[in-house]
C-alpha cells in the first residue's frame, strides 16, 4: 500500500475529520471567550477593584538597562488566563451536559433467553432443549407425543 493511499484513508476517516472540525471551532470559540473576557468581564472587575487593568499587573524583577528590556512576572495576564480557562471549561461542561440530556436513553438490552431449566421431578438443572432429564430420566415438557 502506498504512503499516499494510506494517508488518504487516514485523513478521510470520520474521526479525523470530526477532530479537525472540533479544533477549528474550538479555536474560534476561544477567540470569542477571550474577547468576552477582555472586553466585557474584566473592565467591570477592574472598575470594582479601583480601575485596575489586570493585564498590566506585574512584578518587575530587573528594570530596563540601556538596550536590555525589563524582566517582569506578568501575573495579571496569568489571572486573566485563569478566568478565561474557567469560563471556557464551564461553558463546555454546560454544553456537554445539555447534549447528554438531549440524547435519548438507550434501551436496556433484552434479557437473554435462559440456557437451562429445572426438571419438575428432581429439581436438577438441565439444558432448555432437553426432552428428558439426564438425572432422573423423566420426560420434560415440550417432547412430541
Amino acid at each position: 500500500m502506498s504512503i499516499v493511499k494510506e494517508f488518504k484513508e487516514f485523513a478521510v476517516k470520520s474521526n479525523v475529520v470530526d477532530m479537525a472540525v472540533g479544533v477549528i471551532i474550538g479555536g474560534a470559540f476561544g477567540k470569542i471567550v477571550s474577547s468576552f473576557l477582555a472586553d466585557v468581564v474584566m473592565p467591570p472587575i477592574g472598575m470594582l477593584t479601583g480601575g485596575v487593568d489586570f493585564s498590566q499587573l506585574r512584578f518587575v524583577l530587573k528594570p530596563a538597562e540601556g538596550t536590555a528590556a525589563e524582566v517582569t512576572v506578568n501575573y495579571g495576564k496569568f489571572i486573566t488566563n485563569v478566568i478565561d480557562f474557567t469560563i471556557v471549561a464551564f461553558v463546555i461542561f454546560m454544553a456537554i451536559k445539555g447534549i447528554n440530556a438531549v440524547k435519548k436513553a438507550e434501551p436496556a438490552p433484552a434479557p437473554a433467553a435462559p440456557a437451562e431449566k429445572k426438571c419438575p421431578q428432581c429439581a436438577m438443572t438441565v439444558p432448555v432443549a432437553a426432552l428428558r432429564c439426564g438425572h432422573c430420566t423423566s420426560t420434560l415438557a415440550g417432547r412430541p407425543s
